[in-house]
């Protein structure tokens, strides 16, 4: 029995059978709900709240300022740009997006 007092169970996702790793072909067993992940999420949702509420008050949570968020985005940016092929690779997807959508904006063609 879970916290909220149910027999609540959900089939495990993974390929592999978690209690026969040497037979995949087996169906895997079910596996129960436990802890938070077993709560109603409205429940979850009141824990989760109180939690940051108490994060604010004794200092502990952090939030950014915009001077943060942009110094942030920046550096990822940074990041991001010093791969050379990537920047490639998306700035092409965007010129052809580009050109598909004045494709389809033309109504009637120039002569």
């Amino acid at each position: 029995m879970n916290v909220n007092g149910t027999d609540q169970q959900i089939p495990v996702s993974n390929p592999v059978n978690a209690s026969n790793p040497t037979n995949p072909a087996l169906p895997p067993r079910p596996t129960r709900l436990r802890g938070f992940a077993s709560m109603d999420p409205l429940k979850q949702k009141e824990i989760a709240s109180k939690g940051g509420q108490a994060a604010h008050l004794s200092g502990r949570a952090h939030e950014f300022d915009s001077r943060e968020a942009s110094e942030a985005g920046r550096k990822g940016g940074l990041a991001v740009s010093r791969d050379r092929a990537h920047m490639a690779a998306i700035g092409a997807l965007g010129g052809r997006a580009r050109g598909l959508a004045h494709q389809r904006n033309q109504t009637t063609p120039q002569a």
